[in-house]
């Protein structure tokens, strides 16, 4: 069987938040959660960033990396990696059979998340990492990576409102959530949080006697938006990814270096800058060439702190000249975010809107999205509705005039629009 054929069977559960599954299947796997040392990242965004900082400065560094991430753009081998190489799709497999073979007919069946959740324990603990870079999934708390008691680290990247459906209509409610990765007496690395929510994390960590290092964004010393130089601690560092965001990624990823390094872990400074310069996370203000030497950039910016981030840079590219003219943006959506305040804080008068589904996904619908941004925006220079997302993208680049092309909205169409775009024989 495929490797989606396999997870597509287990695709029917859905999301079923709960720490009861994943225990019970670790155990009959003989608890490989426990085998590897591990760093925990959570957060509302810029946890991926983070992740792919720490697996890249650590593997500079000559140690051996499992990195566990989600969702994965392209691939499922993604998502699980060691050293930056993905898995081999055969190995997964294996791996993903030997998982099912575990699950007992007497229990409650795993999630799709839980099952490859569990392949990357296994893997990570068979292969002998000597660290795993392990991302939450969703919330933290009752996320399936958080079976683990003793991390090395546990890191909150940031918090904003955005699955509150699951995890609580209050920034309080859902800081709880992301507080539940913290454990008793293990160092933790949190990011600047909203008042709300840094009095609740603030407060567990007291409770559970965590060494806490508070991040604030690294310094900013050379201003480029393809090549920032940015000081954190004791390194001045090239940032390989443009936004004024990764001055906290990076941050963040040193913090937890820094503590790595009190706890005897061997990492140089010049593993530091040369593995943050090194680090790649495909989907996050990536810029892509096609095959007809036209390009757009492309970003996730799937939740409105993450798309005020995108509009961020974009402004940054027109304040120094680097585009210009209106914004083409071309967008889809999951029905499960909130529409209205991503297109706030994307949108500005002038600007041309294409939007598109998100396919194999709950996808918003086109008209609909056309309908609020017209409410949001109603200076839009234009606004149109594709049912095929390759379509629209090709409208959009057609009809720019050479002015910036944005595809963003949704990771899941990230995905689709880079695997189109690898298949048609373009480049990035």
């Amino acid at each position: 069987m495929s490797i989606d054929a396999i997870l597509g069977s287990f695709e029917r559960f859905g999301i079923n938040l709960g720490l009861e599954r994943i225990t019970e299947l670790m155990v009959r796997l003989n608890n490989p959660h426990y085998q590897v040392p591990v760093l925990h990242i959570a957060g509302t965004n810029g946890k991926g960033s983070v992740c792919a900082y720490l697996s890249s400065v650590l593997t500079e560094a000559g140690y051996r990396v499992g990195r566990y991430i989600s969702p994965h753009l392209v691939d499922w081998t993604e998502r699980i990696c060691i050293n930056g190489v993905p898995i081999d799709n055969r190995d997964l497999q294996i791996l993903l059979q030997d998982v099912i073979g575990a699950i007992s007919s007497d229990e409650l069946l795993p999630t799709q998340f839980e099952v490859i959740t569990a392949a990357a324990w296994l893997y990570f603990a068979r292969e002998k990492v000597d660290v795993a870079v392990i991302e939450v999934g969703l919330g933290g708390r009752l996320d399936a990576t958080n079976v683990i008691d003793q991390p090395l680290v546990s890191v909150i990247t940031s918090l904003s409102r955005e699955h509150w459906q699951r995890l609580g209509p209050t920034l309080a409610d859902i800081a709880r959530e992301k507080a539940g990765i913290l454990k008793r007496g293990c160092p933790a690395v949190v990011g600047p949080l909203p008042p709300e929510a840094r009095k609740v994390v603030n407060d567990r960590l007291l409770t559970l006697g965590c060494p806490t290092t508070w991040v604030e964004p690294a310094q900013l010393l050379k201003s480029d938006p393809f090549h920032p130089v940015a000081s954190y601690g004791n390194c001045q560092y090239i940032l390989p990814m443009p936004g004024q965001v990764q001055l906290l990624n990076s941050a963040l990823a040193i913090a937890v270096l820094e503590s790595l390094k009190q706890q005897g872990w061997a990492i140089s400074d010049t593993a530091i800058v040369e593995g943050i310069a090194k680090t790649r996370w495909p989907g996050r203000l990536q810029w892509i060439s096609c095959h007809d030497n036209r390009s757009f950039l492309l970003d996730g910016a799937h939740n409105p702190a993450a798309a005020a981030a995108l509009r961020e840079y974009v402004d940054e590219l027109q304040q120094r000249g680097t585009v210009d003219g209106p914004i083409t943006w071309v967008m889809g959506m999951l029905s499960t975010k909130d529409h209205d305040d991503i297109f706030r804080a994307l949108l500005h008068s002038g600007d041309r809107l294409h939007l598109v589904p998100v396919p194999d996904h709950s996808s918003a619908i086109p008209e609909q999205l056309a309908h609020l941004a017209h409410q949001i925006c109603p200076q839009l220079g234009s606004c149109q509705t594709h049912s095929d997302p390759i379509v629209g993208l090709e409208t959009a680049l057609a009809n720019s005039d050479n002015s910036l092309v944005v595809l963003c909205g949704s990771l899941y169409l990230v995905g689709y629009i880079l695997k189109a775009v690898s298949s048609g024989g373009g480049g990035h």
